[in-house]
């Protein structure tokens, strides 16, 4: 695949942290359209990946200054104008969201800023404030948007936090373990939105542990495992007893049922 026609492209990773590894050489490619989890165990280098993709880790420089990390064919960005390509809602970021004080429709204006609340310099025109309604009613939180956000649940939280992440219509969302903290119910419905954002074009890279969370739209794994890629294929042959059992080092079973996994240990 030439990396122009990618969404992510990572060449050869190794992140350091303490002389310990987080990364240790990883290289995968994901292609715009593909909708793909990553999975692991604990421990096992995916929310590294998403600071890695997010700019907050930097890998080790190729000897040969290749580089390391593509999105969208691209290694130089600013993170305001990849934003507008890759809408981010990592494990960080939530933490700092739901500490905020701002209005619901605040903090998701400060999207377009990549801010995480309205400064005085931040010059919002009407054009924003249509994309930042029209994001709410996409996910269902107009109803939200005069709230503090320290005040939500963790469902509407999140719901605003996907919102902010929408502003810009991205080509594609980075979820890192969004469903973290969410009742079943609530959790389904979260589950509901990503299927319609996948198919309504968006490109969904949904992180996580838990193989329930994988909509049925999303075909592709990615297997990590100590800060390595373990594997990567369809979910089909992925998603089995075996593959499973040996990524998480747990006798596994797994059943399938209306589009979804799930998985149990034996």
């Amino acid at each position: 695949m030439n990396d122009h026609d990618t969404l992510l492209s990572i060449d050869r990773a190794t992140v350091l942290r303490e002389d310990r590894r987080l990364l240790d050489a990883l290289s995968l490619s994901i292609a715009p359209g593909q909708h793909t989890a990553i999975l692991g165990p604990n421990g096992s280098g995916k929310s590294t990946l998403v600071k890695l993709v997010e700019r907050r880790l930097y890998p080790i420089v190729h000897a040969d200054g290749s580089p390391v990390v593509r999105v969208f064919g691209r290694d130089r960005w600013s993170v305001a104008e990849l934003r507008s390509l890759l809408g981010v809602v990592s494990s960080d970021l939530r933490r700092e969201f739901e500490a905020s004080n701002e209005q619901a429709l605040n903090a998701v204006l400060s999207g377009f800023f990549a801010s995480m609340t309205l400064c005085l310099d931040h010059i919002v025109d009407e054009a924003m404030r249509h994309r930042a309604a029209e994001a709410l009613a996409r996910v269902g939180a107009v109803h939200l948007a005069e709230r503090d956000v320290s005040t939500l649940s963790t469902g509407e939280a999140r719901r605003v936090l996907i919102a902010r992440a929408l502003v810009h219509r991205p080509r594609a969302l980075l979820l890192d373990e969004p469903c973290a903290g969410l009742d079943p119910g609530t959790r389904r419905r979260f589950l509901d939105l990503l299927s319609e954002l996948a198919r309504e074009g968006t490109t969904l890279l949904l992180v996580t542990h838990h193989v329930e969370e994988i909509v049925p739209e999303i075909g592709h794994v990615v297997m990590l495992r100590e800060g390595r890629l373990f594997d990567q294929g369809p979910k089909e042959r992925l998603l089995a007893d075996d593959r499973l059992s040996e990524l998480f080092g747990w006798e596994m079973e797994v059943e399938r049922g209306n589009g979804f996994y799930g998985a149990r240990l034996r």
